[in-house]
């Protein structure tokens, strides 16, 4: 392989360090013409930071920082491979790439800049990562809790290749020592006999099965839960919007319609981190602006994992009000036929207490005493108990679990047809099929876990997981 060279950290704007990136065949005799200090770079003490001059491309010194060198095979690339810290201004960083860039060519060993993700992708093809931790440094690196950042650092250290180990090593056994008597047939090699193969398949369908499981809690650790705040107009579903990001992310008036379109903002709501939609006033309108924004706010519904109904608790329930209450009681009965989680978020309750009406009706629908929550946007009363109610909706799960969870739809893919493809094969073994059939199926699982794992990914598959990646990591 050639020699590439990234600004790993930095670059964009002026910031206290910036990093460049170095791996190669070349890397040290190239950094040994841009980085000075006491002894020769490819004499310097292995991961070990050591105080030099950069220099630029005239050899002239354009600051002074630090560097450290990483033998291969034992760094992140598996490559000879170097850091050069220096001080964050991107004019710094820029000088320094380019004095690295004409090192290697007057060195007559060319370096070039490296692509997006292509250092963390010569760790996959040099063995140091499998393509579960590759993306697991994506996700590490795109976290936006603390949970989800535990579970990626979790699967980088190797948790989900520790879930799939055992699975593999099951049906390598069995189909390895079927092979292992057709070929060798003078050899005292015991065949793999139906129940043990029954035992194997089952005991691996069950694994994935178990991790198939997960996906749903991984989902929402990566990607947050796409929530649609609903309600009739003035209800307060701007002002919920707002006091959950923290700042006025929302118009609000005191005039029914002000929202037209959709508005969305992620929060962290009880842990959870919510990609919330705050949508227009559900109700009929000439207003064709309105009428789209309506539109809008039905599709948003209907494509939500989470609904939050928001209702007007400063409404009287009086005969004056009867065309708004039964407003609201159709809106909750279409809520709760979704089918989806959901939420009731009685606002305004600073301006009055829980409307016991209203309560029970909500609690009558949704058949869960803890649905009807009561809020103020303006004084913060209740979004705590608001949190506590969609953490119990979308639990975090068992500590232990972080690095299992399956958090990418192509991983759940690979894990689904491993699993399909062995009850297939079960199903063949219990309706008296020969194994030499049966174990085809198990071929074909054993394929999918190496396509999650990487070991039997298409490279058009190993591309796209890697063009998601910054240029530097």
């Amino acid at each position: 392989m050639d020699t590439i060279a990234a600004i790993a950290a930095g670059g964009g704007a002026p910031s206290a360090i910036g990093v460049i990136r170095i791996s190669g065949p070349d890397c040290f005799a190239v950094c040994d013409r841009v980085f000075r200090s006491a002894r020769p770079f490819g004499a310097l003490e292995a991961r070990r930071m050591v105080l030099g001059e950069i220099l630029d491309g005239e050899g002239q010194v354009i600051d002074r920082g630090l560097a450290v060198r990483f033998p291969g095979p034992h760094s992140y690339t598996g490559e000879d491979s170097a850091e050069l810290h220096c001080h964050g201004s991107p004019v710094v960083l820029r000088e320094a790439l380019a004095a690295l860039l004409a090192a290697g060519s007057a060195a007559g060993a060319p370096v070039r800049q490296a692509g997006p993700g292509e250092f963390t992708k010569r760790a996959f093809l040099n063995g140091r990562l499998d393509l579960t931790q590759a993306e697991a440094v994506i996700d590490l690196i795109d976290a936006e809790t603390a949970a989800a950042a535990r579970n990626a650092a979790a699967q980088l250290d190797g948790g989900l290749r520790r879930v799939l180990e055992p699975i593999q090593e099951a049906l390598l056994e069995v189909t390895s020592r079927f092979y292992a008597v057709v070929d060798y047939p003078d050899e005292d090699i015991e065949d793999a006999g139906p129940e043990e193969i029954q035992r194997a398949m089952t005991s691996a369908e069950e694994g994935l099965t178990r991790l198939l499981a997960s996906c749903k809690r991984g989902q929402v650790l990566k990607k947050g839960v796409r929530t649609a705040i609903v309600g009739l107009p003035n209800a307060g579903k701007s002002s919920l919007l707002n006091a959950l990001a923290g700042y006025d992310r929302a118009i609000v008036t005191g005039v029914p319609g002000t929202t037209r379109d959709t508005v969305e903002e992620s929060v962290l709501c009880g842990g959870v981190l919510l990609r919330l939609i705050d949508t227009a006033g559900l109700r009929e309108t000439e207003d064709e602006v309105e009428r789209l924004g309506v539109e809008r706010s039905r599709k948003a519904m209907e494509e939500a994992e989470l609904i939050l109904l928001v209702r007007d608790g400063s409404v009287e329930m009086c005969p004056e009000n009867r065309a708004h209450w039964e407003a609201e009681a159709l809106l909750l009965s279409q809520v709760a036929r979704t089918g989806k989680p959901w939420l009731c978020v009685e606002s305004k309750c600073d301006l009055t207490g829980p409307r016991a009406f209203s309560v029970g009706l909500v609690q009558e629908e949704a058949n869960n005493p803890a649905a009807c929550l009561c809020v103020s946007s303006v004084t913060g009363l209740g979004l705590d108990k608001l949190g506590e109610a969609v953490a119990a909706l979308f639990p975090a799960g068992d500590p232990g679990e972080a690095g299992s969870l399956l958090t990418d739809r192509r991983q759940e893919d690979a894990a689904r047809r491993a699993r399909d493809a062995l009850r297939r094969g079960r199903g063949a073994l219990e309706s008296g099929l020969t194994p030499d059939a049966v174990l085809a199926d198990a071929e074909e699982a054993l394929d999918a876990i190496g396509e999650l794992t990487g070991r039997t990914a298409r490279e058009e598959i190993v591309e796209r997981i890697f063009s998601r990646f910054c240029v530097g990591k």
